[in-house]
């Protein structure tokens, strides 16, 4: 059950971004920071920590589950270092997603031959 609930609620997260590139002039660039943004404002309050128990994978892998573990590391190295915490959090908290990122486009880059425009 906890598999069709992952599948459901990232796809509704995905249908949303969607429709909103479908049915309005916002930029898929906009929608994906607009993402971020809301990750990071319902994480701040703890209603997202509550969606991602509700759905494990399907609310922490979309942009949003970025911006709420940014707010979470925030969170934590406030608590912990006081308003240094504030810069330090979330760099420290998202860290090895952003170099297992980057690592993974340095690979593929590797077998991969760029065309010209």
């Amino acid at each position: 059950m906890r598999f069709l609930w992952a599948f459901l609620v990232g796809g509704l997260i995905c249908v949303i971004g969607q429709v909103l590139i479908d049915k309005t002039r916002l930029t898929p660039a906009k929608i994906l920071v607009g993402y971020v943004i809301t990750g990071v404002v319902l994480g701040a309050f703890g209603v997202y920590d509550r969606l991602v128990d509700f759905a494990g994978s399907g609310a922490r892998v979309p942009l949003s589950g970025f911006g709420n573990l940014l707010a979470a590391g925030t969170r934590e190295a406030v608590t912990e270092q006081g308003l240094l915490g504030a810069f330090s959090g979330p760099l420290t908290a998202g860290a090895a997603g952003v170099m297992a990122a980057v690592l993974a486009g340095l690979v593929v880059s590797f077998f991969t031959k760029p065309k010209p425009r």
